[in-house]
């Protein structure tokens, strides 16, 4: 089968031939249809330090996927050849503290697809059982692939109530401007963007944001200006891992103000622990999805919302066979992207 593979360690990856995975007793093989670029990705193809210290290669890799189901283990009873599929990309262990209170979220041998072990970049792609998400056969293919990044915005966005509050977002990738289109879909009063790129502020707006600001011009003090806003933001949701956008963010935060924290930080960055402690904000941080909440709560929202639907589908900017693997990574690296999506079909 065809399959991108980090074949060696250094930069660049290689579209190669490679053995079809075959499942065990309990997995489930997939044809994969759509899978989405992830900024992960770009760091294991440009081959930085974090890439250099978890990958092993030979390694297949790529992580969110939508395909259909052609094989099941022999001890699979609840998935079927011809269903259509998303995956869980993080396998957990099922035997540490967090496995066995039902807190597979936070288990603490969590092995990533694509990263720890061969993953989506190719034709076919081999999971656990129960990794594997059923989708509805009607559903958009390209939207079925997005479902890994829209587990985090939503795991991000929905966990603090957020009905009525006003919502700030700092970084408006791709997950960024679905956390949008979720704070639009349950019933934040103002939501104000943040991010360097006018481009993917564009793309927040088109989503549901009611205001974006762009740092290099201005601070989240004339958001709240031009929206009227006399109090900070009650729900902050971090997406970028940029300091000074969090330094924005909890200048600006209400009293009490609550912040999830989903952008990952290239260094060590100072707090203002002052302020934080003084005007009493809770910081949480988020990884990954709740294993399963949070794909019953997007899968739902999305069955019963078409105007949701189009606002994540909106994300998608760029689609690229995926013989032309290096135009769609040139594209993300590009900045002026929303979510790409390479066609294995």
């Amino acid at each position: 089968m065809r399959a991108l593979v980090k074949t060696r360690p250094g930069p660049g990856l290689e579209l190669i031939d490679v053995p079809e995975p075959v499942p065990g007793p309990m997995d489930v093989k997939i044809r994969v249809l759509r899978a989405g670029l992830c900024g992960t990705d770009l760091h294991l193809e440009g081959w930085d330090d974090w890439a250099a210290s978890v990958v092993r290669t030979p390694l297949v890799v790529g992580h969110e996927f939508y395909g259909e189901v052609v094989e099941v283990g022999e001890d699979v009873t609840n998935i079927s050849p011809g269903q259509r599929a998303s995956g869980e990309g993080h396998i957990v262990c099922n035997t540490c503290r967090n496995c066995r209170a039902g807190r597979r979220h936070l288990c603490i041998n969590t092995q990533g697809i694509g990263v720890n072990r061969d993953g989506a970049f190719a034709d076919f792609v081999v999971l656990p059982a129960t990794n594997v998400w059923v989708q509805p056969d009607d559903l958009d293919p390209d939207l079925g692939a997005v479902f890994d990044p829209l587990g985090n915005a939503t795991h991000t966005a929905l966990s603090f109530p957020m009905a009525g509050e006003d919502v700030v977002v700092t970084g408006a990738g791709p997950i960024g401007v679905m956390a949008v289109a979720l704070a639009r879909h349950v019933g934040a009063r103002y939501i104000a963007v943040t991010d360097m790129s006018d481009y993917r502020l564009s793309l927040a707006k088109a989503a549901g944001a009611d205001i974006t600001i762009n740092p290099a011009s201005a601070n989240l003090g004339v958001a709240m200006r031009d929206l009227g806003m006399k109090e900070g933001f009650d729900i902050g949701l971090e997406m970028s891992g940029a300091p000074s956008a969090v330094a924005d963010m909890l200048d600006h935060m209400n009293h009490g103000g609550r912040v999830a924290m989903l952008g990952l930080p290239k260094d060590p960055f100072p707090i203002n622990w002052g302020k934080v402690i003084t005007h009493m904000i809770t910081i949480k941080g988020i990884y990954g999805r709740e294993m399963y909440d949070t794909w019953y709560a997007m899968s739902s929202m999305l069955s019963t919302s078409p105007r949701l639907r189009e606002a994540v589908t909106s994300v998608i900017t760029h689609r690229v066979p995926a013989e032309n693997w290096q135009d769609a990574f040139a594209a993300a690296r590009s900045g002026e992207v929303g979510k790409v999506i390479m066609d294995w079909s």
